[in-house]
């Protein structure tokens, strides 16, 4: 693990994993959790040879925790930091839920910058809350609902979270897992990032995505509706939409062999 400065001056937590392999795919994670979502895709790439960098968002993590900053335009700065440091080029950029967002803001504000091709898994895009002449995704209040139990008692929203995760039944160890990695966010960052998560519109970003996108949701998701998955595919011209019929949110791990044959199907196509 290393530490990147990004433009005001926030330390983000970056993790190179077989730095000399043939091709790098740049990971980033979701709100509340961290890098260690993606062990099982980690250990996947780098088996099959890439190189794969992963990140903890501002907030989460070993990343330092400002008090401000948690925007999607500037925790995409963040990430063109790295891609900067690292000197990253025709990499593939795989952004789960609002690390989705993350990424389509990365494409809009820095011209995709050294992506060749982007993969959004259960992406919290275009927006994840209802806005005027958008009335898809969560309501406002249903986000706030969020923040107020954030700001009272993470871990009971910790818990409830890693529990709404999954369509399937998993062990009480892998649930608790998820609610661990959550907890290892900080309360800022979970805070704000969730209003940001409230706020912010992507659907401008979509118009700038112009490298192979593929689209991967779980019909059973019930934090990001298959509703915003269609608006993805429609809005990004040439994107192909992958649904796991059986899948809810935490697409990583609901299905975790059957979604690493599509997710690698996905990076070598």
């Amino acid at each position: 693990m290393k530490l990147i400065t990004s433009t005001d001056g926030t330390k983000i937590a970056v993790y190179d994993f077989h730095p000399h392999g043939k091709q790098t795919v740049f990971l980033i994670h979701g709100w509340p959790l961290s890098h260690q979502i993606f062990e099982y895709q980690i250990n996947l790439l780098t088996d099959c040879g890439y190189r794969v960098v992963a990140v903890d968002l501002r907030g989460f993590g070993k990343s330092d925790t400002p008090v401000n900053g948690y925007s999607y335009a500037q925790m995409s700065a963040d990430i063109y930091q790295v891609v900067r440091h690292l000197c990253l080029k025709n990499f593939i950029l795989v952004g789960f839920s609002m690390g989705g967002a993350i990424a389509l803001r990365y494409m809009n504000c820095f011209n995709g910058a050294g992506v060749c091709k982007l993969i959004l898994l259960s992406a919290a895009a275009p927006c994840f809350t209802q806005h005027p002449g958008f009335p898809y995704g969560k309501t406002p209040q249903e986000v706030d609902d969020l923040i107020s139990l954030a700001e009272t008692d993470r871990p009971q929203l910790c818990q409830n979270f890693s529990k709404q995760l999954f369509a399937q039944q998993h062990s009480s160890a892998v649930v608790d897992w998820f609610k661990d990695i959550a907890l290892s966010a900080s309360g800022i960052g979970t805070i704000k990032s969730a209003v940001a998560l409230r706020d912010e519109d992507s659907r401008k970003d979509l118009r700038c995505v112009h490298v192979p996108t593929y689209i991967i949701h779980g019909d059973k998701d019930l934090i990001v509706s298959s509703e915003l998955a269609e608006l993805q595919h429609k809005g990004i011209p040439g994107s192909k939409l992958i649904t796991l019929p059986d899948s809810g949110h935490g697409i990583i791990y609901d299905q975790l062999d059957k979604f690493n044959k599509i997710f690698m199907e996905s990076i070598t196509d």
